[in-house]
This record gives C-alpha cells, structure tokens and sequence, in this order.
C-alpha cells in the first residue's frame, strides 16, 4: 500500500476536528470489536478477491479478512489514514487507500466481489445514493456486508430520545444520525437477497443494531 506521508495535502489539510475524531475512533473501535467480534469474524472471514470497505476509519476491521484479499479503502477523512496504514502493514494485508464518499465511488462499475460497511451508513449523507453505488461497483452474485446501529423501534422512548438528541449528537459523531431505519433502505436498495439480524448492544442512545449481507 502507498505510504500517506505526514505532510501529504490530504492530511495538513484535515481540520483539527477531523484529526481528533480520528484519535477518537482509533481509541474507541476495540471497546465496539469486542462486543461484535464473533459476528465481524463471521461476515468478514470467508470473504474473498477485491473487498471495498466504505468509510474503513481507522482500520478495525482489517484483523478480520483472509490474508489474500485486495483490500480497497474509501475513506473521506485523511486524518485516519496513517491509522489504517499501520494496521495494515501489521497485518501484511495487500491493502490500498483513496480519499472519497460513498456516495460517489472512485471504483469501476462491476469490479468488485464484495463491498463492507461498518458503523457508515448513519453518517453518509444520502444513503440510499451510497447503496445505489454499492450496487453499481459490485459485481453479479457480488455480496455487500454490514454492521449498522439503527433506530429504536417507533413509539418507543429510545426512539423519542435518538431524535431528541440526534442534532447535537451529529455534531459531535461527525454526522452520525442515531435515528436511521437503515434496514428499510438496504431492503429497499434492489439487492436480489437480504439477510439481516437485529441485535441490542450495551450502549447507550445506538443499542439497537442490524448486522447481515445482501447480495446483488
């Protein structure tokens, strides 16, 4: 993988706020993995080829892949790349990294065995375009993986509490929206297959979870 110098544009141009969201989740991502492990061990570890991770943050998910992936990250944040970089090297993964939205995928249509997302969906801005290019970038049979926490149920008071706090919230989770049905729009997204669980986690405000794949 390419190394991100330290004085990159990419990386002097990050805002302090971007940096210190990226120190956050790399200090952060292991206390999550432990309560997910045995669930990321299994969407993960059998996946194969050309993987595309979508917004890959720091890079907590890259213990998880067979050693002979391409692994591609999208990432928008620059801050995190030396993160991802580190770990991977660690890892000996054949990993590559480009700065990007998963709204707009710098990926050729079709390309793709398998695209993975983790704890994004609630931050993108359009979701539904995110999948649509989820979709696109995949190849036929081509599979997407996700673990997302999602909306309380409706009429409950941690669904009355998610949308009380979700403006300060997203201020502070650079943009995360604590009150998505972001099941609805993977099944709605025209996959030819959705397999999904619901789960609580231990976690204030973003307990409820959705874990699965969908294929093309």
């Amino acid at each position: 993988m390419p190394d991100l110098p330290t004085d990159s544009p990419g990386l002097k141009q990050a805002s302090w706020y971007k940096r210190l969201f990226a120190y956050m989740m790399a200090n952060s991502s292991e206390e999550f993995n432990k309560l997910v492990e045995q669930r990321k061990r299994t969407l993960l570890g059998d996946l194969h080829g050309n993987i595309l991770e979508i917004g890959p943050g720091t890079g907590p998910n890259l213990a998880y892949y067979a050693p002979d992936v391409h692994w591609l990250g999208i990432e928008p944040n620059p801050a995190m790349f030396p993160y991802v970089q580190r770990e991977a090297q660690r890892l000996g993964l054949n990993a590559e990294l480009r700065e990007g939205r998963s709204e707009l995928l710098p990926v050729p249509d079709a390309s793709i065995d398998a695209v993975v997302g983790t704890l994004v969906l609630c931050s993108v801005h359009n979701p539904a375009k995110a999948l649509q290019e989820v979709m696109r970038v995949l190849k036929p049979g081509g599979k997407f993986v996700f673990i997302e926490h999602v909306a309380a149920p409706r009429g409950t008071r941690l669904r009355r509490f998610q949308r009380f706090v979700r403006p300060l919230w997203s201020a502070f989770s650079d943009g995360c929206q604590p009150d998505r049905e972001t099941w609805t729009t993977i099944e709605k997204a025209g996959f030819n297959q959705v397999q999904l669980d619901h789960f609580r986690l231990a976690e204030p405000i973003v307990a409820p979870h959705i874990a699965g794949f969908a294929i093309k």
